[in-house]
């Protein structure tokens, strides 16, 4: 058995190796097709800019911090929306889970809520609240809410009946329960929702600065596409896809380490 465990951990350890590698690899296929597009269509650069164009825009911005001012701005509007919309959204999926008349009340609201689009929701927000960082996180915070509150409420309701009427017969308390039981068996699910949540914190947040925003990303945007300066539109949009795609595998690296004795058993068996 340890045997087994040492060569599962051992082949585990290389699969984030092979995964960098796999997207370095994407990363450069993408590049050499845009260029090549680029040259082939020999469009204006406010059109479609070539990736040399684009790189030397992301150096310049760099120099003078303006990338990295905007970048700041938008990344703590999104952990701070994350935050607040993943513990809203795990306490209310844990009552829900646990009442189903409060289920039947309010599930018509959230149903309701989620047909709405957030680019029609945003401007009365920033309306409300101003054009501040509040409202952008609020924006963040509504748009992980209902797909983290779904993976809480289903992740609860697959914990085996059997483990729970263990849990009786041992008298453990509800907060044993909670700790022991609910948490590990729902957790793969919630996490599932996490990740979802961690991308689209980011299509909140700069949903939200389009709106109406002096600062951030998506301002950045605006201002590029304003001056027709394409190539910092490039520059903002692969800083915000880098930016979603480091929240992903950061979820993804929490997912691991705490699920790790899961995937274990599931070679092992």
């Amino acid at each position: 058995m340890i045997k087994e465990e040492q060569q599962f951990k051992s082949s585990r350890s290389g699969r984030p190796f092979k995964r960098l590698l796999f997207l370095i690899a994407s990363l450069i296929l993408g590049f050499i097709l845009w260029a090549v597009l680029a040259h082939l269509l020999a469009l204006p650069a406010f059109i479609l800019p070539s990736p040399v164009l684009v790189w030397q825009r992301f150096l310049q911005s760099l120099r003078e911090g303006q990338l990295f001012r905007h970048a700041l701005v938008t990344l703590a509007e999104v952990l701070a929306g994350l935050s607040i919309g993943g513990l809203t959204a795990s306490v209310i999926g844990y009552l829900l889970a646990k009442s189903p008349v409060l289920e039947k009340l309010i599930s018509p609201y959230l149903v309701a809520s989620q047909s709405i689009p957030m680019v029609a929701i945003a401007p009365l927000i920033v309306i409300w609240f101003g054009p501040g960082m509040l409202s952008k996180v609020l924006i963040c915070s509504l748009t992980v809410f209902f797909p983290i509150l779904i993976n809480t409420v289903v992740g609860l309701r697959e914990v085996p009946q059997d483990l729970r009427d263990l849990m009786r017969s041992l008298q453990a308390s509800r907060l044993q329960t909670f700790w022991k039981l609910e948490v590990p068996a729902a957790l793969p699910i919630f996490l599932g929702g996490l990740r979802v949540g961690a991308t689209l914190s980011v299509i909140g947040a700069v949903v939200g600065e389009l709106v109406g925003s002096d600062r951030g990303l998506g301002f950045l945007i605006n201002i590029g596409r304003g001056q027709y300066d394409t190539a910092l539109v490039f520059v903002a949009v692969i800083t915000l896809s880098a930016l979603a795609m480091t929240l992903y595998s950061v979820v993804l690296l929490v997912e691991t380490k705490l699920l790790s004795w899961q995937s274990w058993r599931h070679e092992a068996l």
